[in-house]
């Protein structure tokens, strides 16, 4: 099997790096200082479950070159999407699949758009990782998972073909019975996370322990839930309980990768997050002002990181 990862920061980084460590074909479309990086030094990830270093690494920024593969993991930005699905079209193959790993709700679509809805998986992740530097991985929680499927939801070839060389490089793989409600469980998880340690400004370690900001993610929670419902999605009686407890058991030093951008002041996912609850919401007559005053409250630095605003 042949996978190209596009983007090779904490996510694509780690779990293509898995995947190559394995022995699996595996292709990275990177640029700038992370292209050279791969190309001179490889790949390097300081893991809790062990880290690794691959001196090789097959590396490209140029798609068209690169020939056809089976499947195309896009870690990109989430405002990325588009722009990463038109540049990898020369790669598709008549089977190929196309699965977003980003946090959010409308990559499935946005690749469909792009790509045709013939390419288009749904997908999602789960880990804390991040860059240390270009080529430079370190993932310091969660025990990483990835999820995938067809957007109707059958139980395809090539769905099987990519879950056995997941598992094949030791990262637990699963094909939900139903991929968006398995999506709306990780938006759940994340969307209100990322708000609150935006705005917060601390890692989730300091404000899940006290009751204001506690009481505040749990309110966002239960929006992220009520706007879920509205669109046909019913998760779990014990949703807002068990999505706590996932708080509780990351690092105390945990953020969201939306915090990071953030604090650093670059470009966020804030819109496919925050933004996108807003948006379904109003959308369907759902109301979310929890959620909503996070995403006005962090818009301005948004707009300006963007080069938006003076």
């Amino acid at each position: 099997m042949r996978v190209a990862v596009v983007g090779a920061g904490g996510v694509g980084g780690y779990f293509g790096g898995r995947l190559a460590q394995a022995g699996i074909d595996t292709l990275f479309i990177a640029r700038g200082p992370t292209l050279e990086a791969l190309r001179t030094r490889g790949l390097r990830v300081e893991s809790i479950k062990g880290d690794f270093a691959l001196p090789r690494v097959n590396a490209t920024d140029d798609a068209a070159s690169a020939g056809p593969v089976d499947a195309v993991l896009l870690a990109v930005k989430a405002w990325q999407i588009p722009e990463a699905a038109a540049s990898i079209k020369s790669m598709l193959n008549a089977q190929t699949a196309v699965i977003p790993l980003e946090n959010g709700m409308e990559g499935p679509s946005q690749i469909a758009t792009v790509l045709g809805r013939e390419h288009a998986l749904g997908g999602l992740c789960g880990i804390v990782s991040f860059v240390v530097a270009p080529g430079h991985i370190r993932h310091i929680g969660a025990d990483p998972f990835v999820m995938f499927g067809e957007l109707d939801n059958r139980r395809s070839a090539r769905v099987e073909r990519l879950r056995e060389a997941f598992e094949r490089a030791g990262v637990r793989a699963e094909v939900p019975q139903d991929i968006h409600r398995s999506m709306w469980s990780k938006f759940l998880f994340i969307a209100p996370m990322s708000g609150v340690g935006a705005v917060t400004r601390v890692p989730i370690g300091a404000w899940r322990s006290m009751p204001e900001t506690r009481e505040l993610v749990t309110r966002a929670i239960r929006e992220v839930l009520a706007v879920a419902a509205a669109r046909g999605i019913t998760l779990d009686d014990d949703a807002v309980q068990r999505t706590l407890q996932r708080y509780d058991g990351l690092p105390p030093e945990s953020t969201s990768s939306l915090q990071r951008d953030v604090m650093e002041g670059k470009p966020s996912e804030l819109d496919a997050q925050l933004g996108a609850v807003v948006r379904m919401g109003r959308e369907i007559g759902v109301v979310t002002p929890v959620c909503e005053m996070l995403y006005d409250l962090l818009l301005p630095q948004e707009r300006r990181a963007r080069g938006e605003t003076c």
